[in-house]
């Protein structure tokens, strides 16, 4: 059972997305939220797998809880996934950075909404190749600094392919076959190299392989 915890100051949007949450089987919402102070609490008492948060609210909004949820280790199994009404933006990306699992427009059809809780819950990140790309573009194109690239220097060789082939989009299965290895070593490969690189889940992944240098758009 994927347990769910929606923090949106929006009524109306947290019913929606409830009434598509309760429908499903494998999908249960332990509690709901108005703003991020809310939401922390909640979180820390129910534990959820999936917090699906808005991005802006009153109190402490989207990034701020984001970056709390993150930075307690009692909550390192929460995958948080920010609701947005703008789509990629700059706001997003500091949601990324500060530990955020991916980003939906909220606006999105339910079969892809329930797909990504899905998705998030079982910590992939919900960044599609094309939005991967709009996301380097736009706010990842400085040159890489000594301390980012610093970072990688502690990865093996195939671990640091791995992470590359992450950036690219590419799933287990798919990172798996490009490299010829089974999709259990693939999968390997890219929890070492997150741990190495301290980062919570694959979308903290992509951030940091763009930001060191590792992978550049020109590169895609």
């Amino acid at each position: 059972m994927i347990r769910v915890l929606l923090v949106d100051d929006q009524p109306l949007l947290r019913g929606g997305f409830r009434a598509l949450l309760d429908l499903e089987d494998d999908i249960e919402v332990v509690a709901e939220a108005a703003d991020g102070a809310e939401g922390l609490a909640l979180a820390r008492e129910h534990l959820p797998d999936v917090a699906l948060v808005d991005i802006q609210m009153p109190v402490v909004d989207g990034i701020e809880t984001t970056r709390r949820i993150a930075a307690d280790p009692a909550l390192s199994g929460v995958r948080v996934v920010i609701l947005t009404n703008y789509g990629l933006d700059e706001y997003v990306y500091n949601a990324l950075r500060a530990g955020a699992a991916g980003f939906l427009v909220k606006d999105v059809v339910p079969e892809d909404f329930l797909h990504a809780v899905r998705v998030a819950a079982r910590g992939d990140a919900l960044l599609a190749p094309s939005i991967t790309r709009k996301l380097i573009d736009r706010y990842v194109t400085r040159p890489p600094t000594a301390d980012t690239g610093a970072e990688l220097r502690e990865l093996t060789n195939r671990e640091r392919e791995a992470v590359a082939l992450v950036a690219r989009g590419l799933s287990n299965d798919e990172i798996a076959a490009r490299m010829a290895i089974s999709s259990m070593t693939a999968k390997t490969h890219v929890n070492r190299a997150m741990a190495k690189l301290r980062v919570r889940d694959r979308a903290q992944l992509v951030v940091l392989a763009y930001e060191s240098g590792l992978v550049t758009p020109r590169s895609l």
